[in-house]
Protein backbone atom coordinates (compact mmCIF):
# COMPACT_ATOMS: atom_id res chain seq x y z
CA UNK A 1 0.00 0.00 0.00
CA UNK A 2 1.37 3.17 -1.08
CA UNK A 3 1.95 5.25 1.95
CA UNK A 4 0.33 8.63 2.07
CA UNK A 5 2.18 12.11 2.12
CA UNK A 6 2.23 13.53 5.68
CA UNK A 7 -0.44 16.41 6.12
CA UNK A 8 1.06 20.41 5.70
CA UNK A 9 -0.02 23.16 7.66
CA UNK A 10 1.29 26.23 5.89
CA UNK A 11 0.61 29.71 8.07
CA UNK A 12 1.52 32.98 9.54
CA UNK A 13 0.55 36.45 9.36
CA UNK A 14 -0.25 38.33 5.99
CA UNK A 15 2.61 40.28 5.76
CA UNK A 16 6.09 41.01 7.46
CA UNK A 17 5.57 43.55 9.48
CA UNK A 18 7.88 42.93 12.79
CA UNK A 19 10.75 40.64 13.91
CA UNK A 20 8.88 39.91 16.78
CA UNK A 21 5.59 39.15 15.58
CA UNK A 22 6.80 36.50 13.19
CA UNK A 23 8.65 35.00 16.33
CA UNK A 24 5.07 34.94 17.75
CA UNK A 25 3.29 33.48 15.39
CA UNK A 26 5.78 30.70 14.55
CA UNK A 27 6.81 29.39 18.20
CA UNK A 28 2.85 29.02 18.49
CA UNK A 29 2.22 27.41 15.31
CA UNK A 30 5.15 25.21 15.36
CA UNK A 31 4.13 24.37 19.15
CA UNK A 32 0.87 23.44 17.65
CA UNK A 33 2.16 21.32 14.61
CA UNK A 34 4.79 19.36 16.72
CA UNK A 35 2.02 18.12 19.37
CA UNK A 36 0.07 17.08 16.49
CA UNK A 37 3.00 15.43 14.71
CA UNK A 38 2.66 17.44 11.05
CA UNK A 39 5.08 19.54 9.44
CA UNK A 40 4.85 23.19 9.69
CA UNK A 41 5.58 25.66 7.29
CA UNK A 42 5.85 29.08 8.20
CA UNK A 43 4.24 31.86 5.87
CA UNK A 44 4.41 35.70 4.92
CA UNK A 45 4.76 38.11 2.13
CA UNK A 46 7.90 40.03 2.47
CA UNK A 47 5.79 42.63 0.18
CA UNK A 48 2.46 43.35 -1.14
CA UNK A 49 2.37 43.65 -4.65
CA UNK A 50 -1.58 43.84 -5.19
CA UNK A 51 -3.09 45.88 -2.82
CA UNK A 52 -6.57 47.38 -3.16
CA UNK A 53 -5.70 51.13 -2.57
CA UNK A 54 -2.25 53.20 -3.27
CA UNK A 55 -2.13 53.93 0.30
CA UNK A 56 -2.49 50.42 1.58
CA UNK A 57 1.06 49.16 3.67
CA UNK A 58 3.01 47.18 0.98
CA UNK A 59 6.10 46.31 3.28
CA UNK A 60 9.19 47.31 5.68
CA UNK A 61 11.83 46.96 3.12
CA UNK A 62 12.09 43.58 1.07
CA UNK A 63 16.15 43.04 2.39
CA UNK A 64 15.09 43.76 5.87
CA UNK A 65 11.62 41.57 5.55
CA UNK A 66 13.22 38.43 3.92
CA UNK A 67 16.48 38.19 6.27
CA UNK A 68 13.10 38.35 8.92
CA UNK A 69 11.93 35.02 7.06
CA UNK A 70 16.32 33.50 6.73
CA UNK A 71 15.88 34.01 11.02
CA UNK A 72 12.67 32.44 11.18
CA UNK A 73 14.23 29.24 9.28
CA UNK A 74 16.87 29.47 11.47
CA UNK A 75 15.47 29.81 14.93
CA UNK A 76 12.73 27.35 14.35
CA UNK A 77 14.25 24.66 11.88
CA UNK A 78 11.19 24.94 9.56
CA UNK A 79 10.40 25.53 6.04
CA UNK A 80 9.37 29.32 4.74
CA UNK A 81 7.09 30.22 1.82
CA UNK A 82 6.64 33.96 0.44
CA UNK A 83 4.91 35.73 -2.48
CA UNK A 84 6.87 36.82 -5.50
CA UNK A 85 5.68 38.94 -8.29
CA UNK A 86 8.90 39.12 -10.56
CA UNK A 87 11.45 37.20 -12.68
CA UNK A 88 13.98 39.07 -10.01
CA UNK A 89 12.25 38.69 -7.28
CA UNK A 90 12.51 35.09 -7.80
CA UNK A 91 16.21 34.83 -8.23
CA UNK A 92 15.91 37.13 -4.72
CA UNK A 93 13.44 35.61 -2.85
CA UNK A 94 14.95 31.99 -3.51
CA UNK A 95 18.22 32.93 -1.52
CA UNK A 96 15.99 33.05 1.78
CA UNK A 97 13.69 30.82 1.43
CA UNK A 98 12.15 27.30 0.86
CA UNK A 99 9.13 27.60 -1.44
CA UNK A 100 7.96 30.35 -3.85
CA UNK A 101 4.43 31.01 -3.82
CA UNK A 102 3.18 32.38 -7.57
CA UNK A 103 -0.04 35.08 -6.26
CA UNK A 104 -3.48 33.98 -8.38
CA UNK A 105 -3.18 36.97 -9.92
CA UNK A 106 -0.54 35.51 -11.60
CA UNK A 107 -0.96 32.24 -12.09
CA UNK A 108 -0.65 32.33 -15.52
CA UNK A 109 2.54 34.39 -16.33
CA UNK A 110 4.97 32.57 -17.73
CA UNK A 111 8.30 33.92 -17.42
CA UNK A 112 7.49 33.93 -13.22
CA UNK A 113 6.77 30.40 -13.38
CA UNK A 114 9.91 29.71 -15.36
CA UNK A 115 12.37 31.90 -13.28
CA UNK A 116 10.50 30.40 -10.29
CA UNK A 117 10.96 26.91 -11.48
CA UNK A 118 14.79 27.68 -12.41
CA UNK A 119 15.46 28.19 -8.45
CA UNK A 120 14.92 24.45 -7.92
CA UNK A 121 12.73 25.82 -5.41
CA UNK A 122 9.35 24.13 -4.70
CA UNK A 123 6.53 26.20 -6.74
CA UNK A 124 3.40 26.97 -4.74
CA UNK A 125 1.22 28.01 -7.56
CA UNK A 126 -2.52 29.74 -6.18
CA UNK A 127 -5.41 29.20 -8.79
CA UNK A 128 -6.81 32.56 -10.20
CA UNK A 129 -10.10 33.49 -8.89
CA UNK A 130 -10.54 33.35 -12.52
CA UNK A 131 -9.66 29.99 -13.56
CA UNK A 132 -11.45 27.16 -13.82
CA UNK A 133 -10.00 24.38 -12.04
CA UNK A 134 -8.78 21.91 -14.91
CA UNK A 135 -6.97 25.28 -16.43
CA UNK A 136 -4.34 25.30 -13.59
CA UNK A 137 -2.48 22.26 -14.82
CA UNK A 138 -1.62 24.78 -18.01
CA UNK A 139 0.12 26.50 -14.83
CA UNK A 140 1.78 23.38 -13.47
CA UNK A 141 3.25 22.28 -16.76
CA UNK A 142 5.31 25.74 -17.30
CA UNK A 143 6.96 24.89 -14.50
CA UNK A 144 7.23 20.98 -14.80
CA UNK A 145 8.59 22.00 -18.18
CA UNK A 146 11.93 23.50 -16.89
CA UNK A 147 12.71 20.61 -14.92
CA UNK A 148 11.35 21.08 -11.31
CA UNK A 149 8.45 18.97 -10.53
CA UNK A 150 8.45 20.18 -6.98
CA UNK A 151 4.70 21.51 -7.80
CA UNK A 152 1.82 22.25 -5.15
CA UNK A 153 -1.43 23.83 -6.13
CA UNK A 154 -3.83 25.90 -4.09
CA UNK A 155 -7.44 26.73 -4.20
CA UNK A 156 -8.24 30.14 -3.02
CA UNK A 157 -12.04 29.99 -4.15
CA UNK A 158 -13.30 31.77 -7.33
CA UNK A 159 -15.27 35.17 -7.91
CA UNK A 160 -19.09 35.00 -7.65
CA UNK A 161 -19.71 38.18 -9.43
CA UNK A 162 -18.25 41.38 -7.82
CA UNK A 163 -16.90 40.79 -4.39
CA UNK A 164 -17.91 37.91 -3.57
CA UNK A 165 -15.77 34.75 -3.62
CA UNK A 166 -17.14 30.90 -3.82
CA UNK A 167 -15.35 27.99 -2.76
CA UNK A 168 -15.93 24.73 -5.88
CA UNK A 169 -15.28 21.84 -3.95
CA UNK A 170 -15.34 19.85 -7.09
CA UNK A 171 -12.20 21.80 -7.71
CA UNK A 172 -10.22 19.33 -4.95
CA UNK A 173 -11.01 16.66 -6.77
CA UNK A 174 -9.98 18.24 -10.42
CA UNK A 175 -6.64 19.48 -9.09
CA UNK A 176 -5.63 16.32 -7.37
CA UNK A 177 -5.46 14.88 -10.97
CA UNK A 178 -2.36 16.56 -12.19
CA UNK A 179 -0.50 14.76 -9.42
CA UNK A 180 0.58 17.16 -7.60
CA UNK A 181 -0.47 18.28 -3.51
CA UNK A 182 -3.32 20.22 -3.50
CA UNK A 183 -3.08 22.62 -0.40
CA UNK A 184 -6.90 25.25 0.49
CA UNK A 185 -6.10 28.88 1.01
CA UNK A 186 -9.21 28.89 4.01
CA UNK A 187 -8.56 32.69 4.60
CA UNK A 188 -7.87 33.93 1.21
CA UNK A 189 -11.65 31.98 0.32
CA UNK A 190 -13.37 33.75 2.70
CA UNK A 191 -12.07 37.48 1.30
CA UNK A 192 -15.07 40.13 0.03
CA UNK A 193 -12.99 41.76 -2.19
CA UNK A 194 -12.53 45.75 -2.78
CA UNK A 195 -14.47 47.22 -0.24
CA UNK A 196 -14.17 50.54 -0.80
CA UNK A 197 -10.45 50.85 0.51
CA UNK A 198 -9.50 47.28 1.34
CA UNK A 199 -10.61 43.77 1.16
CA UNK A 200 -13.29 42.44 3.60
CA UNK A 201 -14.21 39.15 4.22
CA UNK A 202 -16.46 36.48 6.45
CA UNK A 203 -14.23 34.99 8.85
CA UNK A 204 -16.92 33.29 10.31
CA UNK A 205 -16.55 30.94 7.25
CA UNK A 206 -13.03 29.72 7.65
CA UNK A 207 -13.14 26.83 10.32
CA UNK A 208 -16.45 25.27 8.53
CA UNK A 209 -15.07 25.54 4.87
CA UNK A 210 -11.66 23.85 5.86
CA UNK A 211 -13.91 21.42 7.59
CA UNK A 212 -15.37 20.77 4.00
CA UNK A 213 -12.30 20.85 2.39
CA UNK A 214 -10.47 18.27 4.35
CA UNK A 215 -13.71 15.88 3.91
CA UNK A 216 -13.74 16.50 -0.16
CA UNK A 217 -9.77 15.16 0.49
CA UNK A 218 -6.93 17.96 0.64
CA UNK A 219 -3.30 17.65 1.06
CA UNK A 220 -2.62 20.86 3.00
CA UNK A 221 -3.92 23.46 5.02
CA UNK A 222 -2.95 27.19 4.34
CA UNK A 223 -4.09 29.81 6.75
CA UNK A 224 -3.32 33.63 7.39
CA UNK A 225 -3.25 34.24 10.92
CA UNK A 226 -2.33 37.18 13.16
CA UNK A 227 -2.09 37.85 17.21
CA UNK A 228 -4.49 40.66 16.47
CA UNK A 229 -6.03 40.35 13.11
CA UNK A 230 -8.11 43.79 13.42
CA UNK A 231 -5.06 45.78 14.06
CA UNK A 232 -2.87 43.72 10.79
CA UNK A 233 -1.88 46.10 8.33
CA UNK A 234 -3.27 44.04 5.44
CA UNK A 235 -5.96 41.26 5.28
CA UNK A 236 -7.18 42.42 8.84
CA UNK A 237 -10.96 40.99 8.13
CA UNK A 238 -10.17 37.64 6.81
CA UNK A 239 -7.16 36.32 9.26
CA UNK A 240 -7.55 33.80 11.31
CA UNK A 241 -7.08 34.90 14.95
CA UNK A 242 -3.44 33.25 16.48
CA UNK A 243 -5.79 31.40 19.40
CA UNK A 244 -8.09 30.00 17.14
CA UNK A 245 -4.89 28.43 14.99
CA UNK A 246 -5.15 25.00 17.56
CA UNK A 247 -9.04 24.38 16.93
CA UNK A 248 -8.88 24.74 13.10
CA UNK A 249 -5.94 22.43 12.54
CA UNK A 250 -7.30 19.82 15.33
CA UNK A 251 -10.83 20.33 13.51
CA UNK A 252 -9.27 19.72 10.04
CA UNK A 253 -7.07 16.50 11.58
CA UNK A 254 -10.11 14.90 13.06
CA UNK A 255 -11.63 14.50 9.25
CA UNK A 256 -8.43 13.98 7.41
CA UNK A 257 -7.32 11.08 9.75
CA UNK A 258 -10.75 9.35 9.20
Amino acid sequence: MEKKPPFLVIAGPCVIESKEMLFEVAAELKRICSHFNIEYIFKSSYKKANRTSANSFTGIGDETALSYLAEVKEKFSIRVLTDIHSVEEAKLASQYVDILQIPAFLCRQTELLQAAAKTGKTVSIKKGQFLAPEDIGKAAEKVKNEGNNNIWLTERGTFFGYHNLVVDFRSFIIMKEFGYPVIYDATHSVQLPSQGEVSSGQPQFIIPLAKAAAAVGIDGLFFETHPEPQRAKSDAASQLPLNKAEEIIKQVLRIIDN
